[in-house]
């Protein structure tokens, strides 16, 4: 039985749930493609997105290492303890000569209410590994070339129908100055000569976390449906293409600043319900109440009940090859054995 290491770095294709992987890349300006070992470090490598990416860039051949608060080898490679309070410590060494720095760090957004205490805890988890990371590279002696730091569609603020690149300003609600402030402590990266790029993620997908897990038993049931009135925008992205994304940034350095890590084709909560249900083969009949989610969920119910038309502008414009561009083919490559 093959492993998901070899999976990854041959870019099999897989007919099971799967779909089809990106290839190992690593694009040098004014030359083919061909493969370059790098040196990086990933904070946050154990969640849901950073072990993924992990497995994705150790199978491809480069020196990863994860930087973790508990070392216990789920990352699937090389761990060093951290404690990301806004300053250095002794990992700071780790960052030496490096091709490039990934933060992932920051807790769950959407695992419990939004409590006064709750949104001190999502907005200190991200700053505080943020400056921690960027006062260690400030401290290197040889600094990292790059510094690929985690953001989020959210950065927007809830949108309407008018497509979303990376040049529209921030929102004015919690998450847009959440995420405002957190790509601002990634920027200080340019005071060291780091190119800096900022990953305003949508709605990963993949069964066995993200915005996709809580979704599958009521539609499963025959009980799932809209979300309030359903137009509001879910910019969505395969988990497969998100990790592939990353990689590609790590490989060109002709790419830098804010970047929509979306799929080409946002949907409408509407048209999503009605997609994932038609993949499970059940009924889409019910809809949930904006009223209903607002007692349930309190102010978090922002995250399902708004939404920005995020387009990845510059992931297309500079050619990244999406594996999975509809969402029908997404969720079949998902939940195939449904």
């Amino acid at each position: 039985m093959r492993s998901e290491a070899h999976e990854l770095s041959t870019g099999a294709t897989d007919p099971g749930r799967r779909g089809r992987i990106h290839p190992p890349l690593r694009l040098i300006p004014g030359s083919p493609p061909r493969m370059v070992r790098m040196r990086v470090v990933i904070a946050g490598g154990t969640g849901f997105l950073g072990r993924p990416l992990v497995l994705r860039l150790r199978a491809a051949g480069h020196d990863v290492t994860t930087l973790t608060r508990r070392a216990d080898g789920r990352s699937g490679g090389r761990e060093v303890e951290w404690s990301p309070s806004g300053a250095v410590g002794a990992w700071v060494g780790e960052l030496e000569g490096l091709d490039a720095v990934v933060n992932l760090a920051g807790e769950p957004l959407a695992d419990r209410r939004w409590t006064d205490a709750r949104k001190r805890r999502l907005r200190d988890s991200r700053l505080d590994a943020t400056r921690s990371l960027v006062a260690a590279m400030k401290r290197a002696r040889r600094p990292p070339a790059a510094f690929i730091s985690g953001s989020a569609v959210g950065y927007y603020g809830p949108r309407g129908l008018e497509p979303i690149a990376e040049a529209e300003p921030s929102g004015h609600d919690f998450l847009g100055k959440l995420a405002r402030d957190w790509e601002s402590a990634a920027l200080e990266a340019h005071a060291i000569g780091a190119r800096v790029v900022l990953l305003r993620t949508g709605l990963v997908l993949e069964r066995d976390g993200g915005a996709l897990k809580p979704l599958l038993l009521p539609f499963r049931l025959g009980l799932g449906g809209p979300f309030g009135s359903g137009d509001q925008y879910w910019p969505w992205i395969h988990r497969d293409d998100w990790v592939g994304a990353v990689e590609w940034l790590l490989s060109n350095p002709g790419v830098a600043g804010a970047v929509n890590v979306t799929a080409p084709t946002p949907e409408t909560n509407r048209t999503f319900s009605k997609t994932l249900a038609a993949v499970l083969r059940r009924p889409c009949l019910f809809r949930v109440p904006a009223t209903v989610l607002k007692v349930a969920l309190g102010e978090m119910s922002v995250v399902v009940l708004t939404g920005q038309r995020a387009v990845p502008s510059k992931l297309s414009a500079a050619g990244f090859p999406f594996a999975f561009s509809s969402l029908e083919q997404a969720l079949a490559a998902i939940l195939h054995d449904e």
